[in-house]
Formats: C-alpha cells, structure tokens, sequence
C-alpha cells in the first residue's frame, strides 16, 4: 500500500527531517574518518600523478597512473638484471638465499609475467633491506590499484634507503615525498643505459622448467635452478 501523500508543506518538510537521535556521536565519527581517508587517498594519487621532479625521460603523452607504474617496473627490472653483479648473485643464490639474490631472480619472474612468484621473492628482498625490493613492491601494487599495499611499500622504501650493505643495482632517490598519514612518495630511478632491452619472450622461455614449491600462503613459488645464471649471462651478452 502506497503511503498517504503529504497534504501540506510543513508535514512534507517533517517526514524529511533527520531527526537528532537518529544519529550518534559515534556514527558522525566514522563519517569523518571515510570522508578524510578518501581525501587523503585523492591527495596521494594526485601527488603521484605530477610529473617526477628531475627526470631525465623524453616529454611524451602522460599515462594513467596504473600504466606509468607497469611501465617503469619493467623498465626497472631490465635494469637490475643487466647489473655486471646480477649474474653472480643469481648463481649464488640456488645455494645462498641472500636478499640480493632474491631481487636479480624476482625480475626476471617480473619480465617472464610470473607475478605471484616474483611478489614473493620481492618481499624476501625487501625484508632483507633491499630498498629497490621495496620499490619494486611499491610499483607492482600501483600497477594493480592496491593503493594501501603500495602506500606501505613506499613507506618501507623510505626507511630502507640508508640501510647498509645492501644492494642497488639501479640508482633510485626518493625526491619528493606525501605528508606521513597520506603515504605517498616520488621517486627518480636514474635508469642505465644498457643497450637492447633483453625480450620478454626470452626470458619466458629461460624461465620455463624452474621447480614450483608451495611455501606458506602462496601456491606455487618458483625456485631458482643452477643454470639459470648461465642463462641470464647470455642473453644479457646477446643483448649487447
């Protein structure tokens, strides 16, 4: 049954009234807090959106924030593996998982599309203080729209910057950074020039028999075999 009309405008007025007891103090409190989390959220994205201060790269169409990030982590990643150390530390790490190690193969995952597996490795890097880990992190996140997840990257990325012994393949300096509750960071990847990027279709294939073993939560985390290192040298050599 259809509700009787209001026959005046004084009883229209009322059935639109927000009554004070309708809302508590508690409901005014959460309202702020979703209105200043999605300001902050708009700030961070807009503060990222800027071009990056100091870039050295050729003016060209700006890309949606999701494209610049896909595009300098694999930018990012060729230049980590064409490091004259990456070889090395990729054959020393089938036997010794050291966080440099981790970094050199979690790119190579990266380049061969091999994300869930590259996430991992990623964060074994970055939990052993490589800042470029956490960049790497930062980007990854961004690409897919998981602004939390990258907001904290870039924090971490922030506090691992002065972190000793570790290693840095590829220049990068935090050169403008968000207020601390916004979370949001610029930064200036001073990219090599090494010549041919190594193709992505090479690096698949040289990718293709790696061991798949569950470890914790994530289903299927590849590892790293013996010639792998071999492999990467010569298509690294190829490429030159």
């Amino acid at each position: 049954m259809r509700p009787q009309e209001p026959r005046t405008i004084e009883e229209a007025l009322a059935r639109a009234r927000i009554f004070e007891g309708d809302y508590t103090a508690a409901h005014q409190a959460a309202s702020q807090r979703r209105i200043t989390e999605q300001l902050l959220e708009l700030r961070w994205m807009q503060t990222l959106a800027e071009p990056h201060t100091g870039s050295a790269r050729p003016a060209r169409a700006p890309l949606l924030l999701h494209e610049q990030a896909a595009v300098d982590l694999r930018a990012l990643c060729q230049g980590v593996i064409h490091d004259d150390d990456a070889v090395h530390r990729l054959a020393r790490f089938d036997t010794f998982r050291d966080s440099g190690g981790a970094l050199a193969f979690a790119c190579l995952l990266v380049l061969a599309d091999r994300e869930e597996g590259a996430q991992f490795w990623l964060q074994f890097a970055a939990g052993g203080g490589e800042a470029t880990g956490a960049l790497c992190l930062y980007l990854l996140h961004l690409r897919r729209g998981e602004w939390r997840d990258a907001r904290h990257w870039a924090q971490q990325m922030s506090a691992l910057e002065d972190w000793p012994s570790q290693y840095t393949p590829v220049p990068h300096e935090v050169v403008d950074a968000a207020p601390a509750t916004c979370g949001g960071v610029k930064v200036y990847i001073n990219l090599p020039d090494h010549g041919a990027a190594i193709p992505e279709s090479a690096v698949k294939g040289a990718m293709e028999d790696l061991d798949v073993d569950q470890v914790g939560d994530f289903n299927a985390v590849p590892q790293p075999s013996p010639e792998l290192a071999h492999q990467l040298e010569d298509l690294v050599t190829a490429g030159r």
